[in-house]
């Protein structure tokens, strides 16, 4: 089974590269952030012709979440406990006996700025969160853009990004108490070596010259992790025209399902 996340920053623009993705790459499961996209305008039918079922929670301009899998996703979540916030960041559904947890985390703009503040209280709820599902589901998957580089090596620059928002300790303490509940860094498991990214800025020619960030992760827990068979940051679709500034990573785990 292949596990993927995605930032498409608009469907409504990358449609068409979501599409030719979905054809060229084939995921079995795939967790997209920033549609930015109204649920009343989600693109299902297209979706649905080219393979895929749909789960979404979306708003006007910002934001905005989904699932997509071959096999129609169950047992929708859309707010979690103790998370008072209207922003649609959060979606979590059951896909062939796996329960999926797709985020979108909080940007938090600058460190020390409130929004870099209330992103720390909602590491911490979604935290609290994650360990009552790990409790309920076993076979979890905890994906989508995390806005934090976990190390020095998933950053182009450390000494430029050092304690600057994305790579700041509190941030990255934040994401460490998250994967300590038992939740493995697929990439990691694969790829031990820097210079791997999954998001570049779209100025200064940042992605001809490889000056990126490792944001998007996808998270695995124990139990999956003894079947993880690869994982991998799809670079093509960030080389097409009007490209997302982030790209897919997936994950290939084995299952007779």
């Amino acid at each position: 089974m292949k596990i993927a996340s995605w930032n498409v920053n608009s469907l409504k623009v990358r449609l068409p590269h979501l599409l030719r993705w979905l054809d060229e790459s084939k995921p079995d499961v795939v967790a997209l952030q920033e549609t930015k996209t109204e649920d009343l305008y989600f693109p299902v039918h297209e979706l649905l012709e080219a393979g895929y079922c749909s789960v979404y929670a979306g708003q006007k301009t910002y934001n905005g979440v989904a699932i997509l899998a071959r096999q129609r996703p169950r047992d929708v979540v859309t707010d979690i406990p103790g998370l008072d916030d209207a922003a649609r960041r959060i979606l979590v559904a059951s896909v062939s006996g796996l329960r999926i947890v797709n985020l979108y985390v909080v940007n938090g703009k600058a460190v020390g700025d409130e929004k870099y503040a209330y992103k720390l209280e909602w590491l911490a709820r979604v935290r609290d969160f994650l360990a009552e599902e790990l409790k309920r589901h076993p076979e979890l998957v905890v994906l989508g853009d995390f806005n934090i580089a976990p190390e020095d090596r998933d950053v182009h620059d450390p000494e430029a990004w050092h304690e600057k928002i994305l790579c700041s300790t509190p941030e990255r303490e934040a994401l460490a108490a998250i994967t300590r509940l038992g939740l493995a860094d697929s990439h990691r498991l694969f790829h031990e070596d820097g210079g791997q990214f999954s998001w570049w800025d779209y100025r200064q020619a940042a992605f001809d010259r490889n000056q990126g960030l490792r944001i998007d992760l996808i998270l695995i827990s124990e139990v999956l992790k003894k079947t993880a068979k690869g994982a991998s940051i799809e670079r093509d679709p960030r080389t097409w025209e009007r490209p997302s500034d982030h790209t897919p990573v997936t994950v290939q785990i084995e299952t007779d399902r």
